[in-house]
Parts: C-alpha cells; sequence; structure tokens
C-alpha cells in the first residue's frame, strides 16, 4: 500500500508541474516556431508573472484569480511594447545576436527582480478554495491546488489546440509557421499576426508563473534556474506545436519527479539521458516536422 501510495503521489505532483511547465513554456514554442526569434529570455516573462501576481495580491488587494488575470494582463502590455520597440528589429538578424540579446535581458530581469523584491523566495498565499487535500489511495493524497493545476492545465491545452487547429487566426499562425513570405504573398499581415503570437506567447509564460509560484517559489534567479526545462519542453515538443509541449513537460515533469523522491542522490540524471536518447532519434522532437 505504501508503494502504491508513493506512485500516486508521484504521478500527480509531477502532473502537476508538468502542467506549469506546459502553460511557461509553450509560448515559447509557438513564438520561436513563427517568430524564428531564440528568445532565452522567455522564463523572465514567467518570472515577471508570479511576481506582479504577487504584487497584485499583496498591494492591491485581488482576490487570486483577479490577481492573476492582472498579471497576465500587465505583462501581456508589456510585451507588446517590448516586442516592437525590441524584438521585431532581431528577427532577421543572425541567432547570435538574438542568443546575446535575450542573454542580456535575462540578466537585466535577474537584477531588476532582486532590486524590487528582494533575494528572499515569495509565493501567493493560495485562497481557501484551493487548500486542503483530496484523499486518494492508502495514505496518498492529492492537494485541492494541484488538482486544480492539473485540470485548468489540460484545459488551456485543448483550448491552444482547438485555438491553433480549428480556427480562421490558427490557420494563419500555421501558414506563417510554413512560409512567412507566401503568407505576406496571400494578405496576411504578419505584422500585426506576430504581435498577438508574442504577446499570446508573454501572457501564458506570465499564467504559469503566476499559477505556480506556490509550487515553484520565485526567486530573482527563477528565470535562470528554470531555463533549462523550458528549453527542454519546446525541444523535445517541437518547435510550433502545442501537443509536442504537452507531452514533453509530462514526460520531464513526472520522469524528474520521480528521479527526485526515489533517486534524490542522482537528482534528474536519468530524465536528461532519457532525453538525450529522445533527441538523439527524434531532433526535430516528439511533434516537429522533419526538415
Amino acid at each position: 500500500m505504501n508503494v502504491l501510495s508513493t506512485v500516486a503521489g508521484i504521478a500527480f505532483t509531477g502532473t502537476a508541474y508538468a502542467m506549469i511547465l506546459y502553460i511557461a513554456a509553450v509560448g515559447l514554442s509557438v513564438t520561436m516556431g513563427l517568430l524564428g526569434i531564440a528568445n532565452l529570455a522567455h522564463g523572465a516573462f514567467a518570472m515577471a508573472g508570479g511576481y506582479a501576481a504577487i504584487w497584485g495580491l499583496n498591494r492591491l488587494g485581488l482576490p487570486f484569480g483577479l490577481a492573476v488575470v492582472f498579471a497576465c494582463l500587465a505583462i501581456g502590455a508589456v510585451s507588446v511594447v517590448m516586442e516592437r520597440a525590441l524584438y521585431s528589429r532581431f528577427y532577421a538578424r543572425p541567432e547570435l545576436d538574438q542568443v546575446v540579446m535575450s542573454v542580456g535581458l535575462l540578466f537585466m530581469s535577474v537584477a531588476s527582480a532582486q532590486y524590487l523584491f528582494g533575494p528572499s523566495p515569495l509565493s501567493v498565499k493560495l485562497p481557501s478554495l484551493l487548500t486542503g487535500s483530496i484523499p486518494l489511495v492508502g495514505t496518498a493524497s492529492l492537494p485541492v491546488y494541484r488538482g486544480f493545476l492539473i485540470g485548468f492545465g489540460v484545459a488551456i491545452f485543448v483550448l491552444l489546440w482547438i485555438g491553433i487547429e480549428r480556427t480562421m487566426l490558427g490557420a494563419r499562425i500555421r501558414a506563417a509557421v510554413d512560409n512567412r513570405f507566401m503568407a505576406q504573398a496571400v494578405g496576411v499581415n504578419t505584422r500585426l499576426l506576430f504581435v498577438t503570437v508574442f504577446a499570446l506567447g508573454s501572457m501564458l509564460a506570465a499564467l504559469g508563473g503566476a499559477l505556480g509560484a506556490d509550487m515553484m517559489a520565485l526567486t530573482p534567479d527563477y528565470a535562470l534556474a528554470h531555463l533549462v526545462y523550458f528549453m527542454i519542453v519546446v525541444s523535445v515538443g517541437g518547435l510550433g506545436s502545442v501537443r509536442g509541449p504537452f507531452f514533453a513537460a509530462l514526460l520531464l515533469g513526472v520522469g524528474d519527479t520521480a528521479c527526485r523522491v526515489l533517486l534524490p542522490q542522482l537528482g534528474a540524471f536519468f530524465v536528461y539521458v532519457a532525453l538525450f536518447v529522445l533527441l538523439l532519434f527524434r531532433p526535430q522532437g516528439l511533434f516537429g516536422r522533419r526538415t
């Protein structure tokens, strides 16, 4: 029974962690696939979303749900300005220029968070509806908060999949991913599309940072500490894909949790080995297109 409880705990904790990774990273997959820019500062938008939600809770007195909405809208507005003023100038630049620019933004965000919020970890205060636990098998239980993350993450996945695969906006995004210049030739306003997609990706990152702030406490080095996980989700899932990052996040979240619980002395060693092997045989990712 203890074994069953351990397995259930790993499965639910890992899946909840995976949903945070997915929500925060899927926007990077879409923006990199469409805009073709190596935005290593994507995690900074997730960190900013978490801090904005905490600021909304503590300073503005907003309830949890409104604080999350406030964080998403605020980061979305900032991202529109940054896309027009900065990122759009690097779309046609070499990848090295893009990496240097985004890494510079990443370190600037770390310094800004250190100055504004201090070095101590911060987390959100959850509403009473998201506290407590649901009994499972044996002695295992599922915290309501983690159950909420799982359900919300699946809902986001379904909405994104429908939005990308079944709407006119999704058709334009997929057309621009396949051939940007042909999309422009048939009348697609790629400039507006790029702004929309970049803002959507940044808002998803902010949503992941805000919702996951209780599970992944916010520190000034949040964007740096989780950058490798976001990049793994994108590279394993495949650029421009919505489904790929979902399953990649599940693989990483559950595998990482299992390794840390069962073999804490090795950390995530086996997870990284498995991911390296997967990319060795499928370098384009789980759902990426072969080139």
